[in-house]
């Protein structure tokens, strides 16, 4: 008998609203898969930059978790985008933007695999717990925030859960492509 795989949509748990369960599963299946993806990076994999300017998996790993707690907190919540503080890193600690010459932040030197895990498994619980008591029509509310350019976005919470989901799926995207390029300069095997 052939194998049989099943891949369905389903709202996660503990949500009040079925649309709000539905995007917080779609970012649960996402950090899933990478956090699958990224087993077995050493702290050496993890702060290795193709170039000077360029992003770390570290860098990328921490930014992510900073974006999404932010997000969410600024939409769910109406927090302050900038100053949410509930992971034990700040964004001056991600490193980015980096400067076109710039080289990896201090601050995330010697870190593990398990260190990144706990920021992601934080942002998420930060989530989980800030999405929960949304309902439908939260999802129109609109928001406004400033950017660090002083461009003023104006954006609804839907829009914003939808972000969070394009977001980390555009980094995760790139986490993966950074593994592949430091397996083939370790190993000089291309393709």
């Amino acid at each position: 008998m052939p194998k049989t795989e099943v891949y369905t949509l389903e709202p996660a748990k503990g949500m009040k609203s079925r649309q709000v369960g539905l995007f917080l599963w779609q970012l649960d299946d996402q950090l899933a898969a990478l956090t699958e993806d990224t087993r077995g990076a050493t702290p050496g994999e993890l702060e290795w930059q193709p170039g000077p300017g360029m992003n770390t998996i570290g860098m990328l790993l921490a930014h992510v978790a900073l974006v999404e707690v932010a997000w969410i907190g600024a939409a769910a919540r109406g927090l302050e985008f900038f100053k949410i503080e509930a992971l034990p890193i700040g964004w001056a600690d991600s490193g980015m933007p980096l400067a076109a010459d710039g080289a990896p932040p201090a601050a995330l030197t010697g870190k593990d695999l398990a260190f990144y895990d706990d920021l992601l498994a934080r942002a998420r619980a930060f989530t989980r717990e800030a999405l929960a008591p949304l309902a439908d029509a939260d999802l129109e509310q609109r928001r406004t925030r400033i950017r660090r350019d002083g461009t003023q976005v104006d954006y609804n919470v839907g829009w914003a859960l939808y972000h969070a989901i394009e977001h980390f799926a555009g980094h995760y995207g790139q986490v993966n492509l950074l593994r592949h390029q430091y397996r083939a300069m370790r190993t000089g095997v291309r393709g």
